[in-house]
C-alpha cells in the first residue's frame, strides 16, 4: 500500500471551504453563551437566595451538569428530547434543525459552569458595600446595579472568558449529531476524499480555532481594561487584588 505524502499546501486550500461554515459554529456557540449566561445568572441567584429549596435545586443541577460529559448530554438531548416532547405534547421535534439540539445542550452546560463563576464573583465583593448603599437610600436593585454589578463583572470576566473559550471548543462536538458546521464540513471533505487529507483538514480547522481563541482573549482583555477604569482594582494594593483572586478561585472550585 502506497503511503501518501503529507501535503502542507492542502492546509491553505481547505481553509476557505471550512471558513464558509464558520457562521454555523459561531451561531451555536453565541446563542449558547447568551442564553446560558441568563440561565447561569438565575442559578447563581437561586444559590445565593435565602430559600433552602432553591439553593438545593441549584446545587443539584450544577452538580449533575458538571459531572455529565458534553457528548453524552448532546446525545441525550438529541435522541431523548424528541421522544419526551412527543409523549407529553404530541409534537415531533425530529424535523427541527440540528443546531437547535446543539444550542439546548451547550446552554444547559454553560449555564451550570457560569453560575459558579457568577456566584463566586458576587461573593468576592465585600458585602458591606451593598449594605452601605442600601443604608444611604438606594433600593436593593439600585445597590446591586450601581455598586455590586460592576465590581463582580470585573472579577468574573477572566473566568467568563475561559468558559467561553471552552464552550467554543466543546461546540465542535455538534458534528456528531449531523450538524454541518466547521468540523462537520471537515469530516465531509475527508469522506469525499475517501479518508485522505484527514491531517491537513484538521490542521486547517485547528488554525481557525487558534485565531478565534486569540481574538476572544484579546476581546476579553480589552473589556477587562474598560471595566477596570474607575474601579481602581488594578491599582489597588497587592494584598487586596490577591484576596479577590483567591476568593474567585475558591468560589469557582466549589
Amino acid at each position: 500500500m502506497e503511503t501518501r505524502v503529507f501535503d502542507f499546501g492542502q492546509i491553505v486550500q481547505f481553509l476557505p471551504d471550512l471558513l464558509s461554515y464558520l457562521d454555523v459554529t459561531l451561531l451555536v456557540a453565541g446563542l449558547s453563551i447568551v442564553i446560558g449566561s441568563l440561565l447561569g445568572g438565575l442559578l447563581a441567584w437561586a444559590n445565593l437566595s435565602g430559600s433552602r429549596v432553591l439553593r438545593v435545586c441549584s446545587l443539584a443541577y450544577v452538580y449533575v451538569m458538571r459531572c455529565t460529559p458534553p457528548i453524552v448530554l448532546l446525545f441525550i438531548v438529541f435522541y431523548g428530547a424528541p421522544k419526551l416532547v412527543f409523549a407529553l405534547f404530541d409534537y415531533d421535534m425530529n424535523a427541527m434543525h440540528r443546531a437547535v439540539f446543539a444550542v439546548v445542550t451547550f446552554t444547559l452546560l454553560f449555564g451550570a459552569y457560569i453560575s459558579e463563576v457568577f456566584r463566586a464573583a458576587y461573593t468576592a465583593v465585600p458585602r458591606g458595600q451593598y449594605e452601605a448603599a442600601v443604608s444611604a437610600g438606594l433600593s436593593p436593585w439600585q445597590a446591586f446595579c450601581h455598586v455590586m454589578l460592576g465590581q463582580a463583572a470585573l472579577i468574573a470576566l477572566p473566568n467568563f472568558g475561559n468558559s467561553t473559550i471552552n464552550l467554543l471548543k466543546e461546540a465542535s462536538l455538534a458534528y456528531t449529531i449531523g450538524l454541518i458546521d466547521l468540523i462537520g464540513r471537515g469530516s465531509l471533505i475527508i469522506a469525499q476524499n475517501y479518508g485522505a487529507y484527514g491531517v491537513e483538514v484538521y490542521l486547517s480547522a485547528m488554525l481557525i480555532y487558534w485565531v478565534l481563541v486569540l481574538l476572544i482573549e484579546q476581546g476579553f482583555a480589552w473589556a477587562e481594561h474598560r471595566l477596570d477604569q474607575g474601579t481602581g482594582l488594578r491599582t489597588a494594593p497587592k494584598t487586596l487584588r490577591n484576596g479577590l483572586k483567591g476568593g474567585n478561585a475558591v468560589g469557582t472550585g466549589s
